[in-house]
């Protein structure tokens, strides 16, 4: 037992496996980045929807390109991605038992190189793609948009209701195996790494200096280019190169400030900042005038201003006030993430259900 706690702590001598708590601290590193951001974008989606709301409905995507830029750059020049690096930590190649260890500033090699970066980038972005798509289904779902029998219902009802399993099942077999890390029976403490083929391991005295040596001697030698295609291939490389490191280096300085917006917008510190400065409900906004000229505005309050009929299934788009038809609004907001007379960004939860007194 003695053995097994103390793998916890610290890595034996012959081998250089990092402790849990390494590797841990590495994995939340960029699940932190990613929400903070986020909040970042939509404060400035929300000041000015017309200059930023581009970046508040291409985030995901936007996100992702950075992310595999910045990765890219690391694994190829670090062996290790941006989070690992930052620990000290690197990717080993797996079945290289005969061969010298590579040092960390030769990179990893290709296949281990685009299996990384896929695991890296690509998965996070399909996995939050799939609970945003879950979302909306749970959305159509409550307010009943298809038919009852409707084939694509049942479908979508079938999915949601599997969805939890697998999701269950998915977070079940990295804890396992976080598990077995911990008591020393397993050399990944993530399945993805033995997807990728490689495992993690620190950063000996060698890759140190090697690194180091490799940044002096890439700012000491340039070779001019002579073609006009090396001179293009060169800036470019360059270019790539440049906005991966000030990405790099601008997530290293904040990285700290990131971890404490992590703790400032979580649950419980929110839910305590709330009961301290608790406000009274401010007053509903002031509907305009159905008499003004406005072309977004019907003059008569019972038409949609959407599909100029009258509404049928009331519902208030809370973010502005305004009244719709639920399928007009819906369709709106689930595809501009905006509201359709005020431009404010608003989101599909922020519509409600309307009850007349005679229903």
């Amino acid at each position: 037992m003695a053995e097994h706690g103390a793998h916890i702590t610290t890595a034996s001598v012959a081998d250089d496996q990092p402790s849990i708590f390494e590797v841990v601290a590495q994995d939340s590193l960029m699940t932190a980045v990613r929400p903070a951001l986020q909040h970042v974008v939509k404060v400035l989606a929300e000041s000015n929807p017309a200059h930023y709301g581009f970046f508040w409905r291409w985030f995901d995507e936007i996100f992702t390109l950075l992310d595999l830029l910045l990765q890219q750059h690391y694994l190829s020049k670090t062996s290790a991605s941006f989070s690992e690096n930052f620990y000290g930590l690197k990717r080993i190649v797996m079945g290289d038992t005969h061969k010298p260890e590579r040092l960390a500033s030769a990179g990893l090699p290709k296949k281990q190189l685009w299996k990384s970066i896929m695991l890296l980038v690509l998965l996070p972005y399909l996995k939050v793609k799939l609970e945003k798509l879950v979302s909306s289904l749970r959305e159509e779902d409550e307010y009943s948009i298809h038919p009852p029998s409707s084939r694509w219902k049942q479908f979508y009802r079938a999915f949601l209701a599997a969805y939890p399993f697998v999701n269950m099942a998915w977070e079940g077999w990295f804890f396992v195996q976080q598990l077995r890390y911990i008591l020393g029976r397993a050399q990944h403490h993530s399945p993805l790494l033995r997807l990728a083929g490689v495992r993690l391991g620190r950063l000996t005295i060698q890759d140190i200096q090697a690194l180091e040596h490799k940044a002096a001697e890439a700012s000491m030698m340039q070779q001019p280019a002579r073609s006009v295609g090396e001179k293009i291939k060169s800036a470019l490389k360059k270019a790539l190169g440049g906005a991966a490191l000030s990405l790099s280096t601008g997530l290293s300085v904040g990285v700290f400030f990131l971890q404490f917006l992590e703790w400032w917008y979580s649950s419980e510190n929110q839910e305590t900042i709330k009961s301290l400065t608790a406000l009274p409900t401010p007053p509903p906004p002031v509907h305009l005038d159905y008499n003004s000229d406005s072309p977004l505005l019907p003059k008569m309050k019972t038409v949609c201003p959407l599909c100029r009929k009258t509404r049928v299934n009331d519902t208030v788009l809370a973010t502005s006030g305004y009244v719709f038809c639920y399928r007009c609004v819906f369709n709106y907001v689930r595809s501009h993430q905006a509201c359709p007379i005020t431009g404010y960004p608003t989101e599909v939860q922020h519509l409600i259900k309307l009850y007349s007194p005679e229903n």
